[in-house]
């Protein structure tokens, strides 16, 4: 029934998607304007029994009036939020461990003043694009922030808050997250 249901969900919000596994119900939030395509093979764990690491959510899926999500193939993820008011790209063989949140957007101005208001709040919103390249894994409970790009093959550790770009075939890790080590070809 999981899968009907997310079926349902994904089609009536206009998702573009192929094949996908799922254990649970995902939410999904999409303005008029957004635009999400999901590629084959994706997985996704919505409930607790599906990876019980903590911290048991859905995946949701929220994407503003001029948003573009796209998670290509043979991706999986637990749990996992992305808000996506910009541009998010997900690669190829991508891991999301539980609870991870992807962020193109600091969701408030920066401006004290304008806070104040909610048209001006969000007026003043930054949004930078989020690129996350093939082969990536990120362990549960990280963060990714607006304007990250992680380069192919990388690992983030764990509890990381990843503040800037990550280059291919490094791990980091930490908060805010920091060049742990290259990695080794027969890893």
């Amino acid at each position: 029934m999981d899968k009907v249901f997310s079926y349902f969900i994904l089609y009536t919000n206009g998702v573009k998607f192929n094949k996908f596994k799922t254990n649970g119900i995902p939410k999904v939030y999409i303005a008029l304007g957004g635009r999400i395509v999901i590629g084959t093979n994706f997985k996704m764990n919505n409930r607790e029994i599906s990876n019980p690491i903590g911290r048991f959510n859905k995946c949701s899926f929220m994407v503003g009036e001029k948003g573009e999500l796209i998670i290509g193939n043979n991706v999986g993820m637990s749990s996992s939020a992305i808000v996506c008011h910009d541009s998010i790209r997900i690669g190829n063989n991508v891991n999301l461990g539980g609870n991870v949140v992807i962020y193109d957007t600091d969701f408030h101005s920066l401006n004290s003043e304008k806070r104040r208001n909610r048209y001006t709040d969000v007026k003043g919103t930054k949004t930078k694009p989020v690129i996350i390249n093939n082969n990536v894994f990120i362990g549960a409970h990280s963060t990714i922030l607006k304007g990250v790009t992680i380069g192919e093959n990388s690992i983030v550790g764990a509890c990381s808050v990843v503040t800037k770009n990550i280059p291919e075939n490094q791990i980091w890790g930490g908060n805010p997250a920091k060049f742990i080590r290259e990695l080794d070809d027969k890893e």
